[in-house]
């Protein structure tokens, strides 16, 4: 009887334990690559919501000679009620007016009202706009709450890869692993 139940008794074998763990193991490699992915592709995104932004902002002072926000011409665009000052910069109220300029010319699609905070998202779920930059003596696309790493891939990507230089700059250095605010050049 002794003998009966030994006989029956079976563990794993190391070959079994083996697969077990390389299934495993291609499963936690398939679920990270996945997330990779999905950042890239929204890296990819960001990067191209930044560039129809840039051109849009471009045509808009090519047909009025002006940047949009900043414009000061009585009813340009057709039906626009705010104006800027139009000293080349995007400063104050200005930064809320000029996404209603890109829609009221037709350059852009949306509905802006010129407010407050009424700018569009950005692939990472946070807000972007145009604003004056001091530090870079120009108007810049901001673009808030910009995970650390991902701030770093752009800076090393289409500039030079450090924070405080260059025509991409960063709230704070790249170690920081706080979010940032990212000021992109126009």
């Amino acid at each position: 009887m002794e003998r009966l139940r030994k006989a029956h008794k079976h563990g794993f074998t190391l070959v079994e334990l083996a697969l077990v763990l390389v299934i495993i193991g291609l499963l936690i490699t398939g679920v990270l690559k996945g997330e990779a992915l999905i950042q890239n592709a929204k890296v990819k995104k960001l990067v191209n919501q930044k560039e129809s932004i840039t051109a849009a902002y471009y045509t808009f002072y090519d047909k009025y000679g002006m940047y949009p926000g900043d414009e000061n011409i009585a009813n340009a665009p057709r039906n626009d009620t705010h104006n800027g000052n139009g000293d080349g910069q995007i400063t104050g109220n200005e930064r809320w007016y000029l996404f209603e300029d890109l829609v009221l010319a037709e350059i852009i699609n949306g509905s802006y009202a010129g407010v407050a905070n009424d700018v569009p998202t950005h692939p990472f779920g946070s807000w972007l706009r145009i604003e004056w930059y001091a530090s870079l003596q120009s108007n810049c696309i901001w673009l808030n709450a910009i995970p650390y790493d991902i701030a770093e891939l752009l800076d090393r990507k289409y500039d030079d890869g450090v924070y405080n230089t260059g025509s991409i700059r960063a709230n704070s250095a790249y170690t920081n692993t706080n979010a940032k605010v990212v000021y992109w050049r126009m």
